[in-house]
């Protein structure tokens, strides 16, 4: 547990209320770790959530529009279809999270890190991960228009289908990530990018070129 933190446990067959999360909040003088609590359609918007942990919970389509989720920590949670609109989450961490269909819009994200998450369908317009460590996320379908990747690493990562229009990929290393049935169309997307040999063969054999 983060040093500081009050952990408080929850039923997960009974889902919590705005009042529910905001009478553990309340009473604590330190940021506040979740367990195993239900926030399915929950209407989060404008808690200060500011350095507080949450643990298997989940919380599919909940609103966390305009929170302070500063240094929180997502660990395990389900979050797909979730809104993230105007959120603070500078510092955030996701890790094995499931977050399709999350949509991230005119938040504060500096230093916001993911880790082995699902990002399907995804709304990750405009989002930086320069110089980023990202392991095993699926952008799958993602819409990543002017993203910002330059001198990130994608290991193992699939970029099937993802909307990466604008988006920039200097010195970003591709190689051991999917990037789909490349066409030529597509190569200038990730212009200035790190691939594999295997990768360019599934480019070129597109224009009927084979390497050896």
């Amino acid at each position: 547990m983060p040093h500081g933190c009050v952990e408080i446990a929850a039923d997960p067959a009974v889902p919590a209320t705005r009042q529910d999360v905001q009478a553990a909040l309340q009473p604590q003088a330190a940021p506040v770790r979740f367990v195993g609590w239900n926030l399915t359609d929950a209407q989060l918007k404008g808690v200060d959530f500011n350095g507080c942990e949450f643990v298997r919970c989940r919380a599919a389509r909940a609103d966390f529009s305009s929170c302070d989720l500063t240094d929180a920590r997502f660990i395990s949670c389900d979050l797909n279809n979730t809104n993230w609109t105007r959120a603070i989450l500078s510092a955030a961490l996701f890790q094995d999270c499931k977050l399709t269909g999350m949509q991230i819009v005119d938040a504060r994200t500096l230093g916001l890190a993911f880790e082995r998450c699902l990002l399907v369908s995804a709304q990750l317009r405009g989002l930086s991960f320069r110089r980023a460590q990202l392991e095993e996320i699926d952008f799958q379908g993602a819409d990543l228009a002017g993203a910002d990747f330059r001198e990130a690493t994608l290991m193992r990562c699939n970029l099937r289908d993802a909307n990466v229009t604008h988006a920039r990929f200097q010195a970003a290393d591709l190689r051991s990530s999917d990037l789909g049935n490349l066409q030529l169309a597509d190569a200038s997307r990730f212009r200035g990018a790190i691939i594999s040999k295997h990768q360019a063969a599934i480019l070129l054999a597109g224009l009927g070129l084979k390497v050896l």
